[in-house]
């Protein structure tokens, strides 16, 4: 994708051979363990910006690769098109550049990185930790489904996802399901919580009427309890 002007885009890292653009951010202290955060379909956007930023407040080096090269929108049918136009070619390429340069920056303080991401952002979280294998030490989608087939026998992180019980777009069942199978197949502890709550419970910008304020608050209470027991 051609890369547009979006203010929130203040680093750039090899994507092999190519360019990656994305959004940094370091926390008071600076240096920490290393965090990738994962956008949603709507692009890295403020919102994307703003939980980078209270990761990095809570002592993580943060990195949101922009998967859509800069083109953000609030629009629905937009962000449907834009996720379509998203080959899993070029946003695996981007995510495992993402984790070579957070791996390598002076900053980061661990070995592993963790890794959180949104609906979209939240599929690409599994099959990340699934293809890097020891690198990958925490893995936490919310609300996130599987687009691409993925093979979690060689995955080394422990999994913590958030779902809504009454999300229409990933119905419960399937996400049993699916913490079920990653188990299986990789033998790493897998728990899904569920919330009262739909899909995208987590966003304030309250883009589809879904937010809910104390799910999100737990969620991000829990998140950041796994993230300490595994990253530090």
């Amino acid at each position: 994708m051609p890369v547009t002007d979006n203010p929130a885009q203040n680093v750039t890292f090899p994507s092999n051979g190519n360019r990656a653009f994305g959004y940094l951010a370091l926390p008071p202290a600076g240096t920490g363990p290393g965090l990738i955060v994962i956008q949603e379909w709507w692009g890295l956007t403020t919102h994307i910006v703003d939980v980078c930023d209270r990761f990095a407040a809570e002592g993580y080096v943060v990195l949101a690769p922009d998967l859509f090269g800069g083109a953000t929108t609030h629009d629905g049918a937009e962000a449907m098109r834009l996720r379509q136009e998203l080959s899993a070619e070029q946003a695996s390429r981007d995510l495992a550049g993402a984790v070579d340069y957070l791996l390598d920056h002076d900053a980061v303080t661990s070995a592993q990185l963790g890794v959180v991401g949104f609906c979209m952002g939240g599929g690409f979280v599994l099959t990340l930790a699934a293809q890097q294998g020891d690198r990958i030490a925490a893995a936490v989608p919310f609300y996130g489904s599987l687009r691409e087939a993925t093979d979690f026998t060689g995955m080394d992180a422990e999994v913590l996802g958030h779902y809504g019980e009454s999300d229409q777009t990933i119905p419960a069942e399937e996400a049993r399901a699916l913490a079920e199978r990653i188990h299986t197949e990789s033998g790493r502890p897998a728990e899904f919580l569920f919330y009262p709550a739909g899909h995208a419970f987590f966003n304030d910008e309250n883009l589809i009427g879904t937010y809910d304020e104390e799910s999100a608050r737990t969620a991000w209470v829990r998140t950041l309890e796994f993230l300490r027991t595994r990253l530090g």
